[in-house]
């Protein structure tokens, strides 16, 4: 595997651990997530880095929209955080922490491990 792209991959890796972080001493709770800007905030970097690390990834290796699911709609997420920040909902970031991120942290994993 390309050196870039074991670095990139761990970067997704750091930044899923990252955020799973923030909620170690609570529950997951969509209510006391959207009350707390620094923690939102947070979040919202990680999937920035996690969406970078992915474009990246694609530019030289487009075979990696097969081994990520969603790989083009998780770089989609970070251009939308980045340049329309004011059109992001907490609901949408929740559905992805809930819904995907643990999806990804397998598939990621998986591709460090070489699989």
């Amino acid at each position: 595997m390309d050196k870039k792209i074991l670095k990139w991959l761990y970067d997704v890796k750091v930044s899923i651990d990252e955020i799973n972080s923030y909620f170690i001493d609570e529950r997951m709770d969509f209510f006391e997530y959207r009350k707390n800007l620094m923690r939102k905030r947070a979040v919202e970097r990680n999937l920035e880095i996690i969406g970078e690390a992915i474009n990246r990834i694609l530019k030289i290796d487009n075979s990696y929209t097969s081994k990520i699911t969603d790989a083009t709609a998780i770089v989609g997420l970070r251009n939308q955080v980045i340049h329309a920040y004011d059109n992001i909902s907490d609901e949408t970031i929740w559905a992805i922490l809930t819904n995907h991120l643990p999806k990804l942290k397998i598939e990621i994993e998986k591709l460090l491990k070489g699989n």
